[in-house]
């Protein structure tokens, strides 16, 4: 994490999720928005037995957002952070990883995590450059994949990664399962 004396490289919102949906088109004059289901995730509330492979994993969505000054350096350490911090309550009350879950996960790109108040507006002028930004998004997305992958637990639940895409605005709808959302800087 950022030393207190130095400012953040990154910024990530990380928030649990029991169901999205993200915009794939805007409405169009005469037609609606098109949506695609991102995750729907199931708890208990289900009455027959659900058998390891019918079963749907919970989730993560991580927001991000990089700063003038972060390197590819950073995202390895930003991956092992997010996909190892003890958020997801187990049935028995106790807290694990993502990995430990397993669960599946939703990156949005989230430019407006670098926003500064001035006056009655938000400034960016934190945030990278767009191409910059775009490169390390790519290869923070591409690492979140190959962690989740070679990990064993959630290969063999079928754990996916969808995100969003970078420099677009991303429209989407959450279903959560309460406030329990964490800021974390790098």
């Amino acid at each position: 994490m950022a030393a207190s004396s130095a400012p953040p490289r990154a910024r990530a919102l990380l928030q649990q999720c029991l169901a999205s949906r993200r915009q794939v088109k805007p409405p169009k004059p005469g037609s609606g928005a098109e949506w695609v289901e991102a995750f729907h995730w199931y708890f208990k509330m289900r009455r027959k037995p659900v058998t390891p492979q019918q079963k749907i994993q919970r989730g993560l969505v991580i927001y991000i957002c990089f700063f003038k000054g972060a390197s590819e350096e950073l995202i390895p350490k930003m991956v092992n952070t997010l996909l190892n911090v003890k958020l997801s309550e187990t049935e028995s009350g106790k807290y694990v990883s993502l990995l430990d879950l397993p669960g599946n996960l939703l990156i949005i790109p989230q430019a407006t995590l670098g926003g500064r108040l001035k006056g009655r507006n938000m400034q960016y002028h934190s945030n990278i450059e767009k191409e910059k930004g775009m490169e390390l998004y790519s290869h923070f997305v591409t690492l979140c994949e190959k962690e989740l992958a070679a990990n064993t637990k959630c290969a063999e639940a079928g754990v996916v990664v969808k995100y969003g895409t970078y420099g677009n605005r991303q429209v989407l709808k959450l279903d959560t399962n309460g406030p329990f959302t964490h800021m974390i800087e790098f």
